[in-house]
């Protein structure tokens, strides 16, 4: 869905009940957990951090949906689950007019309370802009405590809008990559809050 303005939280409500009742604009979900079948995968992995306490942090973060926390892009419901089955939609505010996009929790990485990684998959609903599948997760490395978090996504173009402006749509991608990281050191380190 693209607009002129920001949409209402009543709109944005209205949008995320309708998205309930769709499909993944993709099949099967998990593409990201096998080969993608020869489409284009984008990944990132940056450190954020150091050491069990960072690693606590990152996860809270991440299941807080922190990785949105970027200023240009939101995602509702505020407070949403990480569960499989989640239906969200994320708002973006690009060139002069915004995108409202479903996605769902397709599936879940590691343990949220137990493992050295956790993290979500979630996949795009039909009345999103692209088709894909986008995996975010963090880990401790437990030899050299580092913290990283990784964005995996595989995805196309499905609207118009989105074939033409091609480039500019890798562009943002790889933008929302550089941001989203940005967002989870901040999180990490208990900065999101002087954002």
């Amino acid at each position: 869905m693209f607009l002129l303005l920001r949409p209402s939280d009543h709109t944005v409500e209205r949008f995320i009940d309708k998205s309930r009742e769709l499909q993944l604009a993709y099949s099967p979900a998990g593409l990201l957990r096998d080969e993608t079948a020869g489409r284009s995968l984008d990944e990132a992995v940056v450190a954020i951090g150091r050491g069990k306490a960072d690693f606590e942090r990152s996860r809270t973060a991440l299941a807080a949906w922190k990785q949105f926390d970027m200023g240009w892009v939101e995602l509702f419901p505020r407070g949403a689950s990480v569960e499989p089955g989640t239906i969200v939609a994320v708002l973006i505010r690009h060139l002069g007019f915004w995108s409202l996009n479903g996605g769902r929790v397709v599936y879940g990485v590691g343990d949220r309370h137990l493992s050295n990684h956790f993290g979500l998959a979630y996949g795009t609903l039909t009345n999103h802009a692209e088709g894909g599948e986008e995996l975010f997760e963090v880990a401790l490395n437990p030899d050299s405590g580092e913290v990283t978090y990784r964005i995996r996504a595989v995805s196309w173009p499905r609207v118009t809008l989105t074939r033409i402006g091609y480039p500019i749509t890798r562009w943002l991608q790889a933008k929302f990559r550089r941001d989203s990281a940005e967002a989870m050191r901040r999180a990490t380190r208990g900065l999101d809050s002087q954002q």
